[in-house]
Parts: structure tokens; sequence; C-alpha cells
């Protein structure tokens, strides 16, 4: 009984620091393990982002190939960066409709090899939609050599349809060429949309028929005038005009003695019968 109270002092100072003790180190291990599992998370997303990185860098040359085979299946070819061109129209940049338009191509050989230029071809496409021709003249063959840095000078002329004037076309005009090895290329030397010029001078078709619609419509108009006219002098009433005695050829006059045709003669007809009655008053009063 002597030592009881003594173990209970001790059990309440030894108690304390056992707690205490335990708490600290479970509250290190703690410590620890948020550490630990801090570092994998990012170490995690270190490892996320270089996957991600190298996803994007296997994407990109997929789609570089992917333009590559998309030029290739295409099959139109393209310029050469060792070769340069240009264009001059000789009477600017109008497309008047039926009318010829001239323009030089300047070839350029930047290279070390030769060039052997082909062809030179023009058309007209649909504005909204270059792979709608409307309009295809004739290539030009040329087969022309052009050596390393030097230069050659191409003409080609061509003449747009009368009924295109007054609306917009796409213009393309392609030259061909192809180096030492075979290779084919193509420049589009000019590719935008132009308007054809209506032709102003001369007479058009249009303009002819016009012409000739206004002249019969006159003609017209005077036969009319001419028929109406004769009509209204159809419809006028003729004059009757009294020829009196003086038409000899129905009458029988002679038993009538000439000196009484003399004086008849001499007299009015308009008076004579009133002449005629007075004298037979006269004599009737006599």
């Amino acid at each position: 009984m002597r030592f009881l109270p003594r173990l209970l002092l001790l059990a309440l100072l030894v108690l304390p620091a056992t707690l205490l003790l335990g708490g600290g180190a479970g509250g290190s291990l703690a410590v620890a393990q948020d550490a630990t599992e801090d570092e994998e998370a990012v170490e995690d997303t270190v490892v996320e982002d270089e996957d991600d990185e190298a996803e994007v860098e296997e994407d990109e040359p997929t789609d570089l190939t992917e333009d590559k085979e998309e030029e290739d299946l295409s099959g139109e070819p393209k310029a050469s960066p060792n070769a340069d061109t240009t264009i001059l129209f000789v009477k600017g940049e109008d497309f008047p409709a039926n009318n010829i338009v001239k323009f030089l191509v300047g070839f350029t050989n930047k290279g070390s090899e030769d060039f052997v230029v082909e062809s030179l071809d023009a058309s007209f496409r649909y504005p909204q939609d270059y792979q709608f021709f409307i309009q295809n003249f004739t290539a030009l063959p040329l087969n022309t050599v052009v050596p390393p840095q030097k230069q050659a000078t191409f003409e080609y002329s061509f003449i747009p349809a009368e009924p295109m004037g007054g609306r917009p076309f796409g213009l393309v005009i392609n030259l061909n060429y192809k180096d030492v090895n075979g290779n084919v290329f193509q420049d589009a030397v000019f590719n935008q949309t132009v308007t054809i010029v209506e032709k102003e001078d001369g007479l058009d078709g249009e303009t002819i028929f016009m012409y000739m619609f206004l002249a019969g419509l006159g003609l017209l108009v005077i036969v009319g005038l001419h028929q109406l006219l004769e009509s209204r002098k159809r419809k006028r009433p003729v004059q009757k005009v009294e020829m009196g005695t003086s038409n000899q050829n129905d009458v029988d006059m002679s038993w009538i003695p000439q000196e009484t045709l003399n004086q008849i003669n001499k007299a009015s007809p308009r008076r004579l019968p009133r002449k005629r009655v007075q004298k037979r008053a006269v004599g009737s009063d006599e």
C-alpha cells in the first residue's frame, strides 16, 4: 500500500510522456507519407507532360507526311525553287471581248542545271470554283532550253469570247517546264479574277438588229398613214357640176334661126329662160 501513491504518480508522469512521444512519431510518419505522396504526384505529372510532348512531336511529322501525301495524290506539279517567272500584259490588264489579249512571260533559271520550257497555256475559270473551265485556250508548245543563270521570254495571245463581255472570270496562266532529271514543274504565272470588257467600237449583231427593227417600224408607220389618207379621200362626196345647155351634142338646134342662136350664145344660160318667158309674156300682151 505504501508504493501505490508512488506508482500512481509515476504512471501519471510516464503516461503523458509516452503519449507525446507516440504522437510525435506518428505525426512524423504521416508527414513523411504525405511528402512521398506529393513527390509521387509531381513525378506522375512530369511523366505525363513528357508523354504529351512526345505525342505532339510524333504528331507533327505525321501531319507533314499527310500534307506530302496529299500533294502527291493531287498530281499537280509545283513550281521549282530554282526558277522565277514574271508576266507583263502588253496593253495593260484590260481584257476586251472579241479582241486580242497579248502578254509576255519571263523565265529565269537560278539553278545549276538546264531547264526545258515545254509549253504555255491559259484558260478562263468559274470565279467561285476554279475547277470549272469556262474557256480553255490552246497550249503553246515552246520546247526551249534555258541554261543556268539565263533568262528567256515567251509571247502568248488569246481572244476572249464575245458573249463573255461584262462578266468576271478567273484567268489562269500556267508555264510548264522540266529539269534534266525529268522532274516536271508547273508555275501559275497568273491566277486572278478579271473582268471582260465589252467592245464599244464597231457595230455588233444586237445594234444592227435594233436599227433594222426601227427602220421596219418607221416604214410601217409611213404605209399606215398613206392608207389612212387614201381612205379619207375615198369617203369625200363628188361635187356635181351643172353643164346647162352648153353641151349641144344632145340638143337638136337646127330648127332655130341663126340670129336667135347668136343671141342665145351672147346671153347667159341662167337668164335665157327668163328672157324667153318675158318675150312670151310681151307677145301675149300685144
